[in-house]
């Protein structure tokens, strides 16, 4: 039987959040054991490996969930669009879910234990604050694509955005509360100690509604064609 609409969307968040927390966790356990005496480079390799893995992965899923594998871009983008923000609800544990599990198989093809949550501290003022822009920056060039059209050069875009937010924020841009979540399971270079957690997502959900404010000055809504 074939899955309903709703239903393949929730199954590509969820496979594309896993995804993408393998690629930030694999790719920062690599260039640890790659470059272990070279902070710089770790962080090298980890950044253009999730931009990398960024563009697959949206130009992969993208037609069918709009590929945000992100809680705050999927509640901005249903206020933006004015499409369903109960399906933007509905996606938040899929996408926390598949993050975890992605973090979970990062360590085992690893060879780390299965589950270990992070010893790295990082909810610092700064690096809340970097937060708060990254968030924001991250939504405003999303959103901006999406209101102009320009659905084609997302994937590039978005992933040139992150790898970007690696080296110019201080928290190295999480950006998202999922994977904020997902990085806790595993004491690795890409990691966050759980007390670090709750500060990280606070700080994203004011980005996004940072980011939100922004959009509205700059790029008024329109509603998406096929959207109520």
């Amino acid at each position: 039987m074939l899955l309903s609409a709703n239903w393949r969307a929730l199954l590509a968040e969820t496979l594309g959040s896993a995804l993408l927390a393998m690629v930030v966790i694999g790719s920062g356990i690599a260039a640890q054991q790659l470059s272990p005496t070279d902070v710089g480079l770790e962080l090298l390799e980890n950044a253009l490996v999730t931009g990398a893995g960024l563009v697959a992965l949206i130009s992969t899923l993208g037609p069918i969930s709009g590929a945000h594998f992100n809680p705050v871009v999927s509640v901005v983008m249903a206020l933006r669009t004015k499409s369903s923000m109960a399906m933007a609800a509905a996606e938040i544990p899929f996408q926390t879910l598949g993050c975890i599990l992605g973090a979970i198989a990062a360590n085992v093809m690893f060879a780390l234990p299965t589950v270990s949550f992070s010893t790295h501290h990082r909810a610092s003022g700064p690096h809340l604050f970097a937060e708060i822009i990254a968030t924001a920056v991250l939504i405003v060039v999303i959103g901006s694509m999406v209101e102009h059209r320009q659905f084609a050069a997302i994937p590039a875009v978005v992933g040139a955005t992150i790898t970007a937010a690696y080296f110019f924020t201080s928290s190295t841009s999480f950006a998202n509360p999922a994977i904020t979540v997902g990085r806790m399971f595993s004491n690795s270079f890409a990691g966050i100690a759980p007390a670090s957690a709750p500060g990280f997502i606070i700080a994203q959900v004011i980005g996004a509604a940072v980011g939100l404010g922004i959009l509205a000055a700059l790029v008024p809504a329109t509603p998406m064609e096929g959207t109520p």
